[in-house]
């Protein structure tokens, strides 16, 4: 199955973007003629996110490493552009980094589905180790590299979770509830696959459809469930855990290329430290995030292990589908110590 990106984007947005990267470019050169690096990171996220800690982390990061020589500034909230379109700037160079979720980067390059497949893992540390996992690192590398991309790695906010007002304690439980996901094939087969009806939703009306009866559920990370109060409108959250929710930071391929191999370097390097500080900030966050909600009256529910087997077990014919577009290798190395 090949996915053809929409590449509809208004002219305005592209001679917006040039004139603010012209002007960043400008004050890059500081009196004395020495360059003074300031680098733009996109996100598509709001400041209060872990995807915000990771992109400013690394930021510190590099100016740090670099001794002030070399400058990010981080621009979220799709001040930018938004994820279709930092994907597309930053392929060809005019938006050097980007931090964003891997869900919007699968037209772009079919392998990301990979993490598309459901119920694999019974922690995000087993998910780390596979995503850190040189074998697979490798292997993930090349689908961005040959998208135009390097990756410099994935930090997370653990676990996309449902939240419903309906009790679940058993696959039955899932049948008719009409839940909201992401436009995305694969997703949407799952939750068709457990009996439930999917629907796909802007997320800017995920609260309001809660609140009015349009959807019965949604799903996603505990950050995003808590930062949006999406708790308030549902009696209950089900740790499903069905899919990593994995945050990843790129770089140009064209705008690595034109650096030293010392600037490369720190840039690699200031990326490892970004990782492991954003992981560390995403499970302090989960326990206060689900601190939030029970605080609010509203039930967490863990499935029991009888559950997430027959949810497993169903799954495998969407694991097929799956395997149809994704490189086989790149599987086999994604899922090998499980």
């Amino acid at each position: 199955m090949k996915i053809t990106p929409n590449r509809n984007i208004s002219f305005s947005f592209y001679i917006i973007n040039s004139l603010l990267l012209a002007l960043l470019l400008e004050a890059c050169s500081s009196g004395n003629g020495k360059q003074r690096y300031a680098w733009p990171l996109g996100t598509s996220s709001p400041e209060n996110t872990v995807t915000q800690i990771f992109a400013e982390k690394f930021a510190d990061e590099v100016a740090s490493l670099s001794n002030g020589e070399m400058r990010i500034q981080v621009y979220p909230n799709s001040v930018i552009g938004g994820d279709r379109e930092l994907l597309e700037s930053c392929k060809d160079g005019d938006i050097p980094f980007v931090v964003q979720n891997t869900a919007p980067q699968v037209p772009f390059m079919s392998d990301i589905a990979v993490f598309d497949i459901p119920m694999l893992f019974d922690s995000i540390q087993s998910v780390r180790r596979a995503v850190d996992h040189p074998a697979f690192f490798s292997r993930i590398s090349q689908v961005y590299q040959r998208g135009g991309y390097e990756l410099l790695g994935y930090a997370d906010q653990g676990f996309r979770v449902m939240t419903t007002n309906r009790q679940v304690q058993g696959l039955a439980d899932f049948k008719g509830q009409k839940i909201r996901t992401m436009e995305n094939p694969f997703h949407l087969a799952f939750w068709k696959i457990l009996g439930a009806a999917p629907t796909p939703m802007t997320f800017s009306e995920v609260y309001i459809g809660l609140q009015q009866g349009t959807i019965d559920a949604q799903e996603n990370p505990y950050e995003v469930i808590v930062s949006n109060k999406l708790f308030e409108q549902q009696r209950y959250v089900v740790e499903t855990n069905h899919l990593p929710h994995l945050i990843s930071l790129i770089v140009s391929d064209k705008f690595m290329d034109k650096l030293s191999d010392a600037q490369q370097q720190i840039i690699r390097q200031a990326a490892e430290v970004a990782k492991t500080f954003a992981r560390e900030q995403s499970d302090a966050r989960i326990v206060s995030r689900i601190e939030t909600i029970k605080q609010s009256g509203t039930q967490i529910i863990r499935l029991d292990e009888k559950t997430k087997a027959e949810m497993r077990q169903l799954s495998q014919p969407l694991y097929d589908r799956i395997r149809h577009q994704v490189d086989a290798q790149l599987i086999e190395s994604y899922i090998s110590d499980l």
